[in-house]
């Protein structure tokens, strides 16, 4: 009998951070104060990119003895963590602000900004304007520096169109990503990210539920596009909670999992809305009620919270440790747009450890098996345990947390970047601590 033949063997590493080890679907509280560590660890992919076996260095090399392998890393005084889970961003657009950011210093809301012709109508006048091609490179590029910053599955979500030609190149132009790069994609449809101007919200609700989402199923149903969720922007002045309630619940009865902004500016109600409709995620949640933590904790709907975003607009952060203590579950995202641009789930567990008071263990779960839940993909991703698939992130460093410790340094400290076994970022120019 031949021996066995894998594609990846990653061994001796200081530190493998499973995170889960019991099959978990998210963690709360306690959980996230004690991930699955194994000291002196290795792990074994297949060709068929996932987890084959993952333990203690000397087990692992005694179990596959003779076994053949298409690569062999050495991380020895490194430390192996899952990929990175990134559970909100936006991506796809054309024409950036950065004269904008100069508004906002200046003392400008964000509000101000969206009312003087600002904010999403800006993006939404240069994305309408761009080719799918050049989306597409724009796109293309952003994924590629999250990847180099540790992340290996990313929520993309569309929104600068608010009609149905844009939005539908934007779905496209995410699909192309998804079937020509490595990196993990989970769709999102957010034709509901602002009301279109020259409309008011009861037209732009209806063109939304009679027009955009009838084609998006067709084209779903057709094999032309995949999409995997469908988000609205909850907030006064957009999409009412009546609005909100609508649009969702025609996206939930296509089959799509309801992930949306809720209760950033304003206290909408959005935490009760979701919990009410089944909502798989919830973000921003910056003004979220008492009550509504408690409806989110009883329904299971994650809380993606986004820490630069409260950063950049100078607001009050999230109530992480509020939620927490509730019991929600807690997952972290960039929010990377042309508003808050962050490429780095790294920063983002800083920020968060800082500005929200949540423990680097916490952060970490949050940036890996509580994303990937709020994107219903915790039974494949975000954490190291056989059957799942294997993406991770080889840091050199005696510990995990110098990650998280080492603000604005995951260029220098992550030396490789895997997805399903295969190496797609290698960075020879690793210092040594």
């Amino acid at each position: 009998m031949s021996a066995s033949s894998f594609r990846l063997f990653v061994k001796n590493a200081t530190q493998v951070v499973l995170v889960c080890r019991n099959g978990e679907k998210y963690l709360t509280r306690d959980g996230m104060q004690t991930l699955a560590v194994v000291e002196n660890g290795s792990v074994l992919i297949g060709h068929d990119g996932l987890i084959k076996a993952v333990g203690p260095a000397d087990i692992i090399e005694s179990q596959f003895k003779g076994a053949k392998f298409d690569k062999v890393l050495d991380a020895s005084g490194m430390c192996v963590i899952p990929g990175l889970v990134d559970a909100h961003t936006h991506p796809v657009w054309a024409g950036d602000r950065v004269h904008e950011f100069a508004m906002k210093l200046a003392g400008a809301t964000y509000m101000e900004v969206h009312e003087a012709g600002g904010g999403i109508h800006f993006t939404v006048t240069h994305t309408r304007s761009a080719t799918e091609r050049q989306l597409l490179d724009g796109l293309k590029t952003r994924l590629e520096r999250m990847m180099r910053a540790g992340t290996t599955m990313v929520e993309c979500k569309s929104g600068y169109g608010l009609e149905l030609d844009t939005e539908l190149k934007m779905l496209r132009v995410i699909n192309s990503a998804r079937n020509s790069l490595p990196i993990g994609i989970s769709a999102t449809y957010c034709g509901a990210h602002a009301v279109p101007k020259g409309k008011t919200m009861e037209e732009a609700t209806q063109d939304i539920v009679a027009v955009q989402l009838p084609k998006i199923k067709t084209q779903i149903a057709s094999g032309e596009l995949q999409v995997d969720n469908i988000d609205v922007f909850c907030e006064k002045g957009v999409f009412d909670l009546n609005a909100t309630r609508c649009i969702l619940k025609t996206g939930k009865d296509m089959g799509l999992n309801i992930n949306f902004h809720g209760d950033e500016l304003h206290p909408m109600n959005s935490a009760h809305l979701g919990a009410e409709l089944g909502a798989l995620a919830i973000s921003h949640l910056e003004e979220v009620t008492d009550d509504g933590i408690a409806a989110m904790a009883k329904a299971k709907t994650s809380a993606v919270l986004l820490p630069t975003t409260a950063y950049i607009l100078r607001l009050s952060p999230p109530r992480a440790r509020d939620m927490l203590d509730a019991g929600v579950i807690v997952a972290l995202g960039s929010d990377f747009n042309p508003n808050a641009y962050c490429c780095s789930m790294p920063m983002v567990m800083h920020l968060a450890c800082v500005l929200m008071k949540m423990s680097m263990p916490e952060a970490l779960a949050a940036s890996t098996i509580n994303a990937a839940y709020a994107l219903n993909r915790s039974h494949t991703h975000g954490s190291l345990e056989t059957g799942k698939q294997g993406d991770l992130v080889i840091i050199n460093a005696p510990r995990w947390e110098h990650l998280v410790y080492q603000f604005g340094g995951h260029q220098e400290i992550i030396r490789y970047v895997i997805i399903k076994g295969e190496i797609v970022y290698e960075n020879d120019k690793v210092l040594n601590l």
